[in-house]
C-alpha cells in the first residue's frame, strides 16, 4: 500500500517536463481560494487518526456515498479506518461522482428508452414492503431481547446470525427456506450452527411460531497451547497498543470483549491491582496482581478516552493483530503462530496457572468460572503436555524470619509449617 506523498512547496509540476507550473490568479481569482481552502481540509483530515492521536496515516481506497467517493484512511499504529469525514469540522471534502443520476420520474438512464412504471414499481415496492416487514421484526426482536435483560454481545450476535440468513436468500417467516439456507451452507462450524439455529428458535417464539429444529452436533476440541515464546514473539512484533492488548490477556487469560471494555479506573497504578466488574457470559468478577511491565505499558498508552483501549470497535485491534499475526510467521517460517488467536492466550494462561499450582478451585476463581466442568479441561491439557515433565522440588526449611525471607528471594514458595521445631517448608520446582 502505498503512503502519502508531500506536496511540493512550489506549486503543482508539469507532467511533462517535470518544472513547476504556477497559477494564473488574474485569470481565475478563486483558485488560490480553493488551492488553500482544499490544503488545509486535508491537512486537518490525516494531521492524526481519530482513535490514537498518531499521525502514521495512510490512504486506503475509496468508498461511495451520499456525497460522493469518499477518501478513507488506515492507521499505521492502531489499525483503525476512517473516512475524510469523519475527522473534519467543516463539510466533507468529497470527490463529486461520476455517476449521479439526474434522470427524471420515468425516464431511462439509457437514451432513447423509457421505463415503464406501470410494471416495474409494483413488484420493487412489493419486494421493499417485505423485507422492511422482516427488518421490522428483527428491530422488534432486538427490543424485546433488551427488555428482557440479555447481554449486549447476546443481542449482537442473535441479529447477526438472522442478518447471515437473510443474506442467504431465507425467508425468516418460512422455516423450511430456513432448513434449505443452513443445508446448503457448507463453511460454518457446528458452532456457528448452533449460534443461527438458537437465534432463530427465538425469533419464532418471539413471534408466536415453532419450528422443527435441524440437528446440531458440537463437539468440543482440544484448544492449541502454545510455548510462552511464541506469545512473546507476537506481543513484542506488534504495535503498542495491540501488545499491551496482548501482554494484559497473557497475565489475566480474559477475553477479549472484557479486556476491550476496561477504564482506567479499573487499574490501581500504585498497587498494581487490576479489577474487572464487566465480565462476560455470566461469569463472576475478578481482581488480578498484574506485573510492573504491563503497568509501564498502560500508562504509555494515550489517554483520548476513559476506556484503556478507546471506544473504538474490538475489529480494529484484531485487524491489526492479523496483519502483524501473518507477517511474523511468514518472517520467522513459524506456521504455528497462524493458530494463535485472542482467546488462546486464556487457554495458555489457565493450563499454566493449574500446572504450576495443581489447584482446580484456584483455576476456577482465576478464570471465573462457576461450574468446573469448564475448568476440567485444563487438567487434561496438564496431563498430556507435561507427562514428561519432572514435578519434583527443591524443599527446604526456614527456622526463622532471616531464613525465610532468603529462601523466598531465591525463589522459594512458601509450603506449610509451623512444627515443634518452629521450622516452616519452603519448595522450588526444579
Amino acid at each position: 500500500m502505498a503512503g502519502f506523498h508531500r506536496r511540493s512547496p512550489h506549486g503543482p509540476r508539469d507532467s511533462k517536463n517535470g518544472k513547476s507550473d504556477p497559477q494564473d490568479l488574474s485569470s481565475n481569482p478563486n483558485a488560490a481560494s480553493n488551492r488553500v481552502h482544499s490544503k488545509d481540509v486535508l491537512r486537518d483530515l490525516l494531521s492524526s487518526c481519530p482513535e490514537c492521536a498518531s499521525q502514521r496515516v495512510w490512504r486506503d481506497g475509496t468508498r461511495p456515498t451520499r456525497y460522493g467517493d469518499a477518501q478513507r484512511y488506515l492507521c499505521r499504529s492502531c489499525g483503525y479506518r476512517f473516512s475524510e469525514a469523519s475527522n473534519a469540522s467543516a463539510k466533507p471534502f468529497y470527490k463529486p461522482s461520476s455517476k449521479s443520476s439526474t434522470c427524471q420520474v420515468g425516464a431511462s438512464p439509457t437514451p432513447g428508452r423509457v421505463k415503464n412504471l406501470a410494471i416495474v414499481e409494483p413488484l420493487k415496492e412489493g419486494l421493499a414492503g417485505a423485507t422492511a416487514d422482516i427488518k421490522g421484526k428483527l428491530v422488534e426482536l432486538a427490543w424485546w431481547m433488551e427488555k428482557q435483560g440479555y447481554a449486549k454481545e447476546t443481542i449482537r450476535g442473535y441479529s447477526s446470525s438472522l442478518r447471515a440468513l437473510l443474506h442467504r436468500h431465507a425467508n425468516l417467516l418460512d422455516p423450511e427456506s430456513v432448513k434449505d439456507a443452513l443445508a446448503k451452507e457448507k463453511k460454518w462450524s457446528q458452532n456457528r450452527r448452533r449460534n443461527v439455529i438458537n437465534a432463530y428458535t427465538l425469533f419464532l417464539k418471539v413471534n408466536g411460531r415453532t419450528w422443527d429444529k435441524p440437528r446440531c452436533k458440537v463437539v468440543r476440541k482440544i484448544p492449541f497451547i502454545p510455548t510462552e515464546e511464541e506469545l512473546d514473539c507476537l506481543i513484542s512484533g506488534t504495535s503498542r497498543k495491540v501488545s499491551t492488548f496482548l501482554q494484559l490477556l497473557k497475565e489475566t487469560a480474559m477475553r477479549s470483549g472484557e479486556a476491550k471494555r476496561l477504564q482506567r479506573t479499573d487499574v490501581d497504578f500504585e498497587r498494581r491491582a487490576l479489577t474487572l466488574n464487566q465480565p462476560e457470559k455470566n461469569s463472576l468478577p475478578r481482581i488480578w496482581t498484574i506485573s510492573p511491565q504491563l503497568i509501564n505499558m498502560l500508562n504509555a498508552l494515550p489517554r483520548k478516552s476513559l476506556r484503556i483501549f478507546g471506544d473504538g470497535p474490538i475489529n480494529s485491534i484484531k485487524t491489526t493483530f492479523l496483519r502483524a499475526r501473518r507477517r511474523l510467521a511468514t518472517k520467522l517460517q513459524n506456521p504455528r503462530l497462524l493458530r494463535i488467536s485472542f482467546h488462546t492466550f486464556r487457554h495458555w494462561k489457565a493450563t499454566m496457572e493449574y500446572h504450576r499450582t495443581k489447584d482446580l478451585l484456584h483455576v476456577m476463581a482465576f478464570l471465573g468460572h462457576k461450574k468446573s466442568d469448564n475448568t476440567l479441561l485444563y487438567v487434561q491439557l496438564d496431563q498430556k503436555l507435561f507427562k514428561d515433565h519432572d514435578d519434583s522440588f527443591h524443599v527446604r526449611v526456614g527456622h526463622n524470619i532471616g531464613e525465610a525471607i532468603g529462601l523466598i528471594e531465591a525463589g522459594y514458595e512458601y509450603v506449610t509449617g509451623e512444627y515443634n521445631d518452629g521450622g516452616k517448608l519452603f519448595r522450588k520446582r526444579k
